[in-house]
């Protein structure tokens, strides 16, 4: 008789062979990049450095794609985006020290955001490693210990034979729901060292599926089912998880409103009926959602953008569908289901009742009508008539990826992102500098469409190196600098609070002329011409830059009232 555990896997003729005869010259860093082939890699992003030469010394004899960018930060968020637009996981190869501390702000936003990013880091000499001080180049008493409050899961590698096993690890880790980062790091002499391990040719890994219990979608269901007035917050994770189709057979089921977070823009259509958009920082849809009887909460937190800035109370029920066990009912008490998205919401669709209810799409009309009337009474025009225009240039399929600027967060509300895993921005860990290098991944993982990014000046001064990036792989992306003379936001908060601003004025160059001295085209615009010039650089092939001069604001918040 014949048991499971009695099943091997037979090598086909051709492992056999490069298993017997492998191939001469290689060392470590073979072993990095065989691995990541086997695992189904493509492409990888970066920057090569004193300890980490063995990987990419191996680049050149394999047939993944490298994509070499000038700051480890923004190489991270260029695999932040490839994770994000793939699903796939996303490698970052790095060096020691410095080159890998630098890269922690990104790992931070792919964190946040569950974007798999496989950092792949060398380290001093095996010699050096034991918290002694040595006097090594780049040394830290413990580097591992700098990402293991930022990133999912941490790997070390001592000897060659552990580099094939602990890289799939990490990979698994990766594409675990919820997806997020890893940090593997190997020693310089480890990579650099010629290896008799044969050649890697086996990957497969299955990372494992979080299927909702059953006795709690049950219970779930009942109460949707029998809710007089049911409402659906979508977040992050119904994206992440492709559930969007189920989230609207849901939603028309239980004829239920849907709000999608910032992070989950595009979860569902922004013009179907029962669409309250992404007005999460107004208070008539918090009011809207705090008098549902039964609140469903799928693949978000209810973290601080989400719930109005914790001005949210709901008085009903709570179902809350959260991936990330750290964020279930972190902010809320409720009926907490941990589960992927597109499993928990398949089990309720199997389950829940169908309900009618004919005043569901005035009440939405309703709320959406004074969202407008709010922000009509506070002259925004140019504001809205920047972000129409932005809209009506980028083609319904393109990614658009936003960096921390004024028209960034008049995005996460007002933007019809058109289709879900198209609209990104930085708000997971909020930090500078996201949108361009994030584009750069963007196009790098699907050249048929054009890719936006925006910035305000402030955020383009920490990403402008990468216009050499752009230009030396020639990304189809189109960089949208707002350019308001500084900080623009900061400005607007210091001066609420404190009456005038400190720190957040800019000197800055000419962004076209800088463009050009790029050999990447640049344009300046104006409001009026903004769609035109903008739709012209995204349908022209390769990088371009498109600079608006121009002063926005924000509108008025409603968590302080």
């Amino acid at each position: 008789m014949t048991h499971d555990h009695d099943l091997v896997l037979r090598p086909t003729a051709a492992q056999t062979e490069a298993a017997l005869n492998p191939p001469p010259g290689r060392n470590g860093g073979d072993l990095v990049v065989e691995t990541l082939a086997a695992l189904g890699a493509t492409t990888v992003f970066g920057l090569p450095g004193q300890h980490a030469l063995g990987m990419f010394d191996a680049l050149r004899r394999s047939d993944l794609r490298y994509i070499g960018l000038r700051v480890e930060n923004n190489a991270g968020f260029a695999a932040d985006a490839y994770g994000r637009i793939t699903g796939e996981a996303a490698p970052l190869l790095l060096s020691t020290g410095p080159g890998a501390l630098t890269s922690l702000a990104a790992l931070q936003e792919a964190r946040a955001a569950s974007a798999p990013v496989l950092a792949i880091s060398s380290q001093v000499p095996t010699a050096g490693l034991g918290g002694g001080r040595h006097g090594y180049l780049h040394e830290l008493p413990d580097q591992a210990a700098s990402f293991r409050g930022v990133v999912k899961s941490v790997h070390t590698v001592r000897t060659q034979s552990q580099i094939p096993s602990a890289i799939a690890e990490a990979w698994t880790s990766a594409l675990t729901v919820p997806h997020g980062p890893v940090w593997v790091e190997i020693p310089q002499d480890v990579l650099l060292a010629k290896t008799p391990i044969p050649v890697v040719t086996g990957g497969d890994t299955f990372p494992e599926e979080l299927p909702p219990r059953p006795e709690l979608t049950a219970v779930a269901a009942d109460l949707l089912s029998r809710a007089v007035r049911p409402a659906i917050i979508a977040g992050g994770g119904v994206v992440r998880a492709d559930a969007s189709k189920k989230l609207r057979q849901l939603a028309e089921r239980l004829q239920a409103p849907v709000v999608t977070t910032f992070g989950g823009k595009g979860a569902f259509p922004w013009t179907h009926p029962l669409s309250l958009q992404s007005w999460l920082e107004d208070r008539h849809t918090t009011d809207f959602l705090e008098d549902a009887d039964v609140l469903l909460v799928v693949g978000s937190g209810l973290g601080e953008l989400s719930s109005n800035y914790h001005t949210f109370e709901p008085r009903g029920r709570v179902v809350q569908i959260e991936a990330d066990l750290g964020k279930l009912e972190s902010n809320h008490p409720a009926l907490g289901i941990h589960a992927d998205a597109r499993l928990a919401l398949q089990a309720l669709l199997e389950t829940v009742g169908e309900r009618t209810d004919p005043a569901a799409p005035e009440r939405v009309r309703e709320v959406l009508a004074k969202v407008r009337e709010r922000i009509a009474s506070q002259e925004l025009t140019l504001e809205q008539d920047v972000l129409a225009a932005v809209r009506k240039a980028l083609p319904p399929g393109a990614p658009s990826f936003w960096d921390m600027t004024i028209l960034a967060y008049w995005a996460w509300s007002a933007f019809d992102a058109k289709a879900p895993n198209t609209m990104h921005s930085a708000q997971g860990a909020g930090g500078l500098g996201y949108g361009f290098p994030a584009a750069l991944g963007a196009a790098a993982a699907d050249p048929t469409h054009p890719v936006l990014a925006v910035s305000g000046d402030g955020g383009a001064l920490y990403s402008i190196a990468e216009l050499a990036t752009a230009r030396q792989y020639d990304l189809n992306v189109t960089w949208l600098i707002v350019d308001d003379g500084g900080y623009g936001i900061l400005r607007e908060y210091m001066t609420d609070a404190f009456g005038e601003p400190t720190a957040t004025e800019l000197t800055r160059p000419d962004y076209v002329a800088l463009a050009e001295s790029f050999g990447v085209p640049g344009v300046r615009t104006s409001p009026e011409t903004l769609e035109a010039d903008l739709a012209k650089a995204l349908a022209a092939p390769g990088p371009s830059v498109v600079v608006l001069p121009a002063v926005l604001r924000m509108f008025a918040p409603t968590h302080l009232d």
